[in-house]
């Protein structure tokens, strides 16, 4: 059968093509020829490959980790608006997520089954303890983590070490010239200037992304302040950080400091608290049930001296039973094994790479 060729770039087209032609394939750079009916096994694709591997289901699970954030929530709310399908999430939203799936009446399927849907792509999630072992499919990876185990099992993945989820799906629709309404675009925004702290972590994506939202979705700035401003305060949550901060154990290595504390509930807040007020390296841990839960926070100076955090909470996590993974600076595992040990281990993997390293 002869070639044939067409450019793959726009949603308007039928979802009938021939599964079994040669394409062209167009990129923001380049031109290549491929064939459409067979992606090598587990391969880092790019967004117009990802629309064209989209056309292949009808029925599409847009999967987010439990305690979903507003880029998990928002990266699957866009696409699922864009090729149709349905947001679910492991188990419930976290606390700004859940007020931006009330502001913006996002339908959201909780705890869903993925075999009751022909595809699932799993957004802005490293390992298959975030999904709470659900059970997948068929299904791709969407992620800008620094480590992603999920991409081992997936059919393809589409992995970007960018500051958000959000900023690989806004690269998408502009590459379908899908339109981005009002709703989409703030959820988007949010789930940009959250996982970014507010653009302490921005890559130059992350204002280009932002600065396609407000001119394709028509929305301002100050429209996703507002918004994310309008999240409930969590008394629990501020008792929680400042209890764990009272106890926390505070260790000098050279001058690098390290903060270590335990906390029932709120793991990733404490940790974030200790490095805002001080620490280099903070490593929070919440155990329950012979379970334990290690979140991690790192500063810019320790990343640059060699921590990354994600590596470390994978390797660790393989170590205790468990999994990890996340960012250089801000990463998590979920193990077999006490509190003290874990995070006793955490401090001095910490201790092997800072030892000695002068941070000027």
């Amino acid at each position: 059968m002869g070639a044939r060729c067409g450019v793959i770039c726009s949603p308007t087209q039928s979802r009938n093509t021939q599964r079994n032609s040669t394409k062209l394939r167009l990129s923001c750079s380049h031109i290549t020829l491929f064939n459409s009916d067979r992606i090598p096994h587990i391969m880092n694709i790019d967004e117009i490959t990802f629309y064209d591997q989209m056309l292949n289901y009808q029925n599409v699970l847009f999967l987010g980790h439990r305690n979903a954030d507003p880029d998990a929530v928002s990266s699957a709310f866009a696409l699922a608006e864009s090729f149709g399908g349905t947001v679910g999430v492991a188990d419930h939203c976290g606390r700004v997520a859940s007020m931006l799936v009330d502001q913006l009446e996002i339908e959201v399927v909780y705890v869903p089954d993925p075999s009751d849907y022909d595809f699932t792509v799993v957004v802005d999630t490293s390992t298959q303890s975030q999904l709470n072992d659900l059970v997948l499919g068929d299904y791709c990876v969407i992620d800008h983590h620094s480590v992603s185990q999920l991409i081992d099992g997936a059919s393809f993945y589409l992995h970007r070490l960018v500051g958000s989820t959000a900023e690989i799906v806004v690269n998408i629709l502009k590459c379908m010239n899908a339109p981005i309404r009002e709703r989409t675009a703030l959820a988007l925004m949010t789930g940009i200037i959250t996982d970014t702290g507010h653009f302490k972590h921005a890559t130059t994506g992350s204002f280009r992304a932002i600065a396609d939202l407000i001119e394709l979705g028509g929305v301002s700035y100050s429209e996703a302040l507002d918004l994310l401003a309008s999240t409930p305060q969590d008394i629990s949550m501020r008792t929680t950080v400042l209890e764990s901060a009272n106890r926390a154990n505070i260790l000098k290595v050279d001058d690098w400091i390290f903060a270590i504390s335990e906390s029932d509930s709120f793991g990733a807040a404490v940790a974030t608290a200790l490095t805002n007020i001080g620490a280099d390296i903070s490593f929070v841990g919440t155990a329950r049930d012979g379970i334990t839960k290690v979140s991690g926070r790192a500063k810019r100076d320790a990343i640059r001296c060699g921590i990354n955090l994600g590596e470390m909470m994978r390797d660790i996590g393989l170590e205790y039973h468990g999994s990890g993974g996340g960012h250089a600076g801000a990463a998590g595992m979920e193990v077999v094994g006490t509190s003290e040990v874990v995070l006793s281990r955490c401090v001095a993997e910490s201790n092997s790479i800072l030892k000695g390293v002068s941070r000027n």
